[in-house]
């Protein structure tokens, strides 16, 4: 399938749901209207019927039993009117992001980290951003566990092979994925922090396990029973009914003070567990076959299935808040001592589940992460999945592009650095590609590592730690300069170079803070270094100068280069890399052009 398929896919998605929507609105209607129908005409001849108290009773019973089953229809008819509705959406987002607006998703702009070893330099997170462009997560979970795998790729190949078969298998299943996405948009109360939902269950018995409570939930309901005996064979009057309903209101109310403490902890939470609860029923349901969706699908079994478990605690909760309504606070709690039992159900629950509740928020978290790397690759059909290479640093591509780059206008370039203490040194007018280019390098990286389809027609990487720097910037609020910023940052590669990490180095402009000497010199210094201590990366600069290193260096140093052509005093880019050092700089030519200077 190519772009122009997927885009007929979404485009028939949108018309098949709209078709659906013109019967079921009409099916809406009409089921409204029979409602109305039904409880009026029930008034009506309820009314009618009112001197024969059994007829009445029993016409009123079948017009309230014809009406829970047209109100059960009308609620199905409901959600299916949103399921069409949120398909809809999904689909017309979809359109909007194969078009690269990327405005509908979550950009995660808190996750933007300008201390993190690439994420700031390559724009992973925030408007317009990498992250954007593929989240389609429906749960806080999943949109933490997605940039988690952004900004700490995997570096075990097997690990990485995983992930790739577990998105090829999702890429093929769109309709499983587009389920999962509209249910949890559809039963979405609130986002919310799994990590503190988990928290939240960590919590202390106040009626389980105390003896008082649990012998009167066996006793009181006894007691009823004895004196209802006792008072249907007439040993008894009925007056004595009302001392024990006494007696065990009073004890009853007792309870609530720890029942309201145990309503607390599940405050609006039991309804993010139902959205849980939906999507887990989702992947239990569903055969797999690669190895890491399995084995996120074991997470979800226990004693029993995850989902089935939620229910029963959805049924418990359900039940304690309406042992606070009435009449059930005046009958079913003091006679069946109903709000204790349920609270008691509530925390023998927690006590058997607290454990499972982060295995079952993690597989949803990470099919929901799964979930929008398979959407990337099936709107993708042209990226490849690249091949692991462990043995030695290798990052050897050919026709790489930069993934937030329209298609039609993205200029595609090639990379080889296939053995150990190897740098590309890249030199080239401004804007000529050089950054682009850097960034391209980096984004494939970071897709490559995490098991995604990168935008290339071959690629062969190591995954070892990315690290960049191509924006430092200086700190107000930490009283640094632009130039303590670069060289702290400069510091971190050494000492962790030094420490034997494995880092795939890229930098843009070094020094770019200090005068030009200083700058040579130090250039100089720090790619010996580098290449001393075993480092790999990309160099771009404008300092031809360090083109020189090849000489000295032929094992470990490649010169290339964006060249600018100015042909009939026009200035014109290729974007395409070449070997050798840069011949043509600009910055003069458009100076002059712009009017800046009388050269």
């Amino acid at each position: 399938m190519n772009g122009a398929n997927i885009k007929q896919f979404y485009l028939n998605s949108i018309d098949e749901e709209k078709a659906k929507l013109i019967p079921l609105k009409k099916q809406i209607f009409i089921i409204a209207t029979l409602r109305l129908l039904t409880l009026t005409l029930g008034i009506v001849i309820c009314y009618l019927t009112w001197n024969n108290t059994l007829l009445t009773i029993a016409i009123a019973l079948f017009f309230f039993f014809i009406f829970i089953l047209l109100l059960n229809y009308y609620g199905k008819l409901i959600f299916k009117k949103k399921y069409s509705l949120t398909l809809i959406e999904i689909s017309e987002d979809e359109l909007k992001g194969l078009n690269y607006d990327f405005s509908a998703f979550d950009g995660a702009p808190e996750k933007i980290q300008a201390e993190h070893s690439y994420s700031f330099d390559l724009d992973l997170f925030g408007d317009r951003s990498f992250f954007q462009s593929i989240n389609r997560t429906v749960t806080f979970s999943g949109k933490d566990y997605l940039a988690r795998c952004i900004l700490f790729p995997q570096k075990d190949r097997e690990v990485i092979l995983g992930y790739q078969k577990a998105i090829q298998e999702l890429a093929k299943k769109l309709k499983y994925i587009t389920h999962f996405r509209i249910m949890g948009k559809i039963t979405q109360k609130e986002i919310h922090n799994s990590s503190k939902l988990t928290e939240t269950y960590s919590h202390k018995n106040l009626l389980y396990k105390n003896k008082f409570w649990a012998i009167l939930t066996y006793i009181v309901p006894l007691s009823y029973i004895v004196l209802l005996i006792l008072f249907l064979t007439g040993l008894i009057s009925a007056i004595y009914f009302i001392p024990l309903w006494l007696v065990t209101f009073t004890i009853s109310s007792f309870s609530i003070k720890p029942i309201n403490s145990i309503l607390d902890i599940f405050d609006k939470k039991t309804d993010i567990l139902t959205t849980y609860s939906q999507l887990l029923q989702i992947i239990e349901d569903e055969k797999f076959h690669s190895t890491l969706l399995t084995s996120n699908q074991d997470l979800t079994h226990s004693q029993i299935k995850a989902s089935l478990a939620i229910k029963k605690l959805e049924r418990y909760c359900s039940n304690l808040n309406m042992g606070l309504s009435y009449p059930v606070i005046l009958f079913f709690n003091p006679v069946l001592f109903w709000n204790v039992n349920y609270a008691i159900k509530v925390e023998k629950w927690l006590e058997k589940y607290q454990n499972e509740i982060p295995k079952w928020m993690e597989s949803t978290a990470h099919m929901d992460a799964l979930c929008s790397l398979s959407i990337f690759a099936f709107n993708h059909p042209e990226y490849i999945y690249p091949t692991i290479i462990t043995e030695h640093f290798t990052f050897t591509g050919k026709n790489l592009g930069h993934p937030l780059i329209p298609e039609n206008t993205c200029v595609k370039n090639n990379v080889s650095i296939d053995k150990d203490s190897y740098f590309l040194v890249i030199t080239g007018a401004n804007m000529a590609g050089k950054s682009t280019y850097l960034r391209t390098i980096g984004i494939n990286h970071v897709l490559a590592c995490m098991g995604a389809p990168v935008c290339a027609s071959s690629l062969e990487f190591y995954p070892g730690n990315l690290f960049t720097n191509l924006r430092t910037t200086d700190s107000l609020a930490d009283n640094e300069s632009y130039f303590f910023s670069e060289l702290k940052r400069l510091k971190m590669i050494i000492d962790r170079l030094q420490s034997g990490e494995r880092l795939f180095i890229i930098l843009d402009e070094i020094l770019k803070g200090t005068n030009s000497e200083d700058k040579q010199k130090g250039s100089l210094a720090l790619m010996k270094q580098l290449i001393s201590l075993q480092g790999n990366g990309i160099i771009a600069t404008h300092d031809l100068v360090l083109g020189s290193l090849e000489n000295e260096y032929p094992e470990n140093v490649k010169n290339y280069c964006f060249e600018a052509d100015i042909t009939e005093n026009r200035l014109t880019f290729t974007y395409k890399i070449r070997e050798g050092i840069a011949q043509n700089m600009n910055a003069t030519f458009l100076m002059k052009q712009m009017g800046i200077t009388g050269l």
